[in-house]
């Protein structure tokens, strides 16, 4: 359920737009979609997705009709559940199965979808950026569209007026270090400010807490090597150390341009966040 489902389905009432909301009951085996997922179905619009393919055709093509059914009755209710076999039937080779409701949306649910909108962003991983450099606003523009809760942090007012990003919060600050020890647990930091020796303070402060899924820092090994002994002479744990990420964006890549690094290190941050959590995660 995203913000964007509830904004659309929210016009189309206002509007007087019927519309039905496919929804997946019960899911098995291999599905392009978990239990849950949603889309809204007009007969001209759809928002959200099922998982595409041929299965998703066929929900929107039986959603229509069944709206194109009562075209002059836009209360009238109707529900209908169907079971797919993703299998030669489909053109799909998944081999799942998906139970789906088909049912014509009102009020009630456009409420549900709300409070379910509210409750997912709630519930969306915190990401820190510490710097609005040339890699930082690379990275916050990456992971803006991603159901993150990011904010972007900087001392210099210049960095932050070029860092401006929808779905990105601002955070001008002299004092990130108390950002970091701030934060929600669960979050990931990045730190890649214009100072090592900031950078070190930062990842010192999350190092103590212990509570973070990610934590990388740009740099070179050496930099990296240079941190770990200062982390080990602040007397931090050295399982929290070995898990600092530096450089970020792997080794696999040789390429230093602002847009690569940040697309490598979201992928590490989405890894971190959304994969299965580790002992001490």
């Amino acid at each position: 359920m995203t913000e964007a489902m509830h904004v659309t389905c929210a016009r189309w009432l206002a509007q007087g737009i019927a519309f039905a909301l496919a929804r997946i009951s019960a899911a098995h085996g291999s599905t392009p979609r978990e239990q849950g997922a949603m889309m809204a179905i007009s007969l001209q619009e759809t928002v959200g997705t099922i998982g595409g393919g041929r299965l998703e055709w066929d929900v929107i093509a039986r959603a229509r009709a069944l709206l194109a059914a009562s075209p002059g009755s836009p209360t009238l209710e109707f529900c209908e559940v169907q079971e797919f076999v993703l299998g030669p039937a489909l053109g799909q080779c998944c081999g799942g199965r998906m139970t789906i409701r088909i049912k014509r949306a009102n009020q009630a649910d456009v409420d549900l979808l709300e409070h379910a909108a509210r409750a997912a962003v709630c519930a969306q991983p915190t990401v820190l950026i510490y710097g609005a450099g040339h890699v930082g606003r690379a990275l916050a523009k990456a992971l803006a569209p991603l159901p993150l809760l990011i904010t972007l942090i900087d001392s210099r007012e210049d960095a932050m007026a070029l860092a401006a990003s929808e779905g990105v919060t601002m955070h001008h600050t002299q004092a990130p270090v108390a950002m970091a020890e701030q934060a929600a647990g669960g979050a990931a930091h990045v730190i890649m400010t214009h100072s090592h020796a900031l950078d070190c303070l930062i990842a010192g402060a999350v190092l103590e807490r212990g509570d973070f899924r990610y934590l990388g820092i740009i740099g070179s090994r050496t930099k990296r090597n240079s941190f770990r002994r200062a982390f080990r002479d602040m007397g931090l744990p050295a399982d929290r150390i070995a898990r600092v990420v530096c450089p970020i964006g792997g080794s696999t890549v040789q390429d230093k341009r602002p847009e690569i690094i940040a697309a490598l290190t979201a992928a590490e941050i989405i890894t971190a966040l959304f994969g299965k959590k580790e002992n001490g995660g």
